[in-house]
């Protein structure tokens, strides 16, 4: 049987989570987690490079099958929306330019497929990814956002075709 590797991606500007994880069978392990961290004076245009720059090293290092990402959320504030839109972007085009598909889960159906429920907290997620991926300890909460994604992705690629979340 072979195996599959899914890169998860929880974005925002300032700290985005990544995670990589390995399926065989019924195994699942994390090959890589973190986040890509941006001080809060660094210009927005540097921010977005840093972030393609790090996810295009990461499936260079780690050749990821596929990827996911977070479904955007509606934020209140329009300006926080388009931080937000510019972050998945630099993430959705360091992913295609590696000819990477991309798919997109809400965070309600992330919650649900990690934990069992969608109105899951960060702290239960991360205790469940935890579990999932015999970590020895938590991850931190965007690389434990992140690898949740990454299962989500995988609990997802079971379903058949037509009920599978579509490609960005």
């Amino acid at each position: 049987m072979d195996s599959v590797r899914i890169l998860g991606i929880d974005t925002s500007l300032r700290s985005t989570g990544v995670g990589i994880i390995e399926v065989h069978g019924q195994k699942m392990r994390a090959l890589a987690y973190g986040r890509i961290y941006n001080k809060p004076k660094l210009p927005h245009s540097e921010c977005l490079e840093n972030i393609y720059k790090t996810i295009s090293d990461l499936i260079e290092d780690h050749r990821p099958d596929c990827a996911a990402i977070e479904g955007a959320f509606f934020a209140k504030n329009p300006k926080t929306a388009m931080v937000l839109g510019q972050a998945r972007g630099a993430a959705i085009a360091a992913c295609a330019v590696q000819q990477l598909t991309i798919t997109e889960h809400t965070p309600r159906k992330v919650k649900s497929s990690v934990v069992g429920t969608g109105t899951a907290d960060k702290s239960q997620v991360a205790r469940m990814v935890m579990r999932l991926l015999n970590l020895k300890e938590e991850p931190q909460e965007d690389a434990a956002d992140a690898l949740a994604i990454a299962i989500c992705h995988h609990h997802q690629l079971a379903l058949p075709e037509e009920m599978q979340a579509k490609t960005i």
